[in-house]
């Protein structure tokens, strides 16, 4: 399997898209093409809430729209544009959307989430259903 090139610059209006849940869309910029890292686009819609998880991934970033009550662990704050954050591997977070905006993290992943291309996939796949 050939691997692509890794792309210097990146294209927001070309990345590939997922809806995870109601009230939650992601944007893939990085990761697809045999990179180590994943950054994407999370973006958590007005009277949404991301539910209490946790993933063996690393994740830090910075909110890059919106505010929102964010949780790691056993904190809690109300975060906006320009905070940042870092979540460790393994521990819990959630995020509840806080107004009339989405709440938009720019989030990066080490190691590259897996889980992410496999709905990608799926999601692509049902699109493909049906168009000849």
């Amino acid at each position: 399997m050939t691997q692509e090139k890794v792309p210097y610059f990146i294209s927001l209006a070309d990345a590939p898209k997922l809806t995870q849940m109601m009230g939650l869309e992601t944007i893939i910029l990085t990761g697809l093409h045999g990179e180590k890292m994943m950054m994407v686009l999370n973006a958590t819609m007005p009277g949404h809430t991301v539910p209490l998880h946790s993933h063996p991934h690393e994740q830090i970033g910075m909110v890059y729209a919106g505010k929102a009550t964010l949780r790691i662990g056993n904190e809690e704050r109300i975060v906006q544009k320009g905070y940042f954050y870092c979540i460790p591997a393994n521990v819990p977070h959630s995020d509840t959307c806080i107004g009339d905006e989405p709440f938009v993290m720019l989030d990066i992943f080490y190691s590259v989430r897996e889980d992410f291309i496999e709905k990608l996939k799926q999601s692509s796949d049902v699109q493909g259903q049906g168009e000849e």
